[in-house]
């Protein structure tokens, strides 16, 4: 190998592992500021260039060989998931860009850099859409490592791991289908009514201000039955429900949805009282 040729093959790889969480297989770091996951920007997937440096064919480590996808379309995959703070806040990603850990992303192994994914925890039914920039985890069974901020919405901070399903988004694909639509107060995944009025929540918020800001973005997207509904949290604090309905037994569940996404507004859960 030529010195010159070396030298670059040396600082690809530099920047490759620069970022990742888990290449010295510690635990998840401490996290930083308190995040209301509420506030989170919402990520839209884009078109954008693969990473320069942070796609090779495939790379090693700790003795295994890791090979990266030619494409993520139609990536869709359930592991653990951990997440990474406080200590490789402002270091440098394997795409190249620094890490900060109040921006939506995420860690993985082998999806091209970068790539937009929805995480879904399947201990909880949170679900979120995160920007793949940066390689690991490269600890045990794990299968992404995410931000703080996405760990806090999804509701991994205090546990650290999850179990999590991850899908492979393409710019301009509608995420509708890959929501939880259902949950435990008795909707199914479609939103089918058990016995009671239909509803679709698309947020609980610890500030009536934030609740408002909610309800005038759905009413944005030419959606008008939106209440904010007060209800008390298991800790004796206010929780803001913003809630669509009760739906219409002919309303077309699947366009509402779109109508939502095309507004920026994640994560809406279908529900009967």
């Amino acid at each position: 190998m030529k010195p010159l040729a070396r030298g670059t093959a040396l600082a690809v790889l530099a920047v490759l592992f620069a970022g990742c969480s888990t290449l010295s297989g510690e635990p998840a770091d401490g996290p930083g500021a308190e995040i209301d996951p509420d506030n989170l920007p919402t990520v839209v997937p884009r078109e954008e260039p693969r990473s320069q440096y942070g796609n090779p064919e495939s790379y090693v480590v700790f003795g295994e060989r890791y090979h990266v996808r030619d494409s993520a379309r139609g990536y869709v995959a359930e592991g653990v998931a951990s997440w990474y703070g406080s200590k490789f806040h402002g270091r440098r990603t394997s795409s190249g860009e620094p890490y900060d850990m109040y921006e939506m992303t995420a860690a993985h192994r082998s999806l091209p850099l970068p790539t937009y994914v929805r995480v879904e925890n399947l201990d909880n039914g949170r679900s979120t859409v995160v920007r793949v920039n940066d390689r690991g985890p490269f600890v045990d069974d794990r299968l992404i490592d995410l931000s703080y901020a996405a760990a806090t919405r999804l509701g991994v901070i205090d546990s650290g791991t999850a179990r999590v399903r991850v899908r492979a988004l393409t710019p301009g694909e509608s995420t509708a289908d890959s929501k939880p639509h259902g949950d435990e107060t008795g909707a199914d995944a479609g939103g089918t009514d058990r016995g009671g009025e239909v509803y679709l929540q698309v947020g609980a918020f610890r500030e009536y201000a934030n609740a408002q800001r909610m309800r005038a973005r759905v009413r944005g997207a030419g959606i008008r039955k939106v209440d904010v509904d007060k209800t008390e949290s298991g800790a004796g604090e206010s929780v803001y429900r913003v809630r669509i309905g009760p739906l219409d037994p002919d309303t077309d569940r699947e366009a509402m949805l779109g109508s939502l996404d095309a507004a920026g507004v994640e994560g809406a859960r279908f529900f009967t009282e």
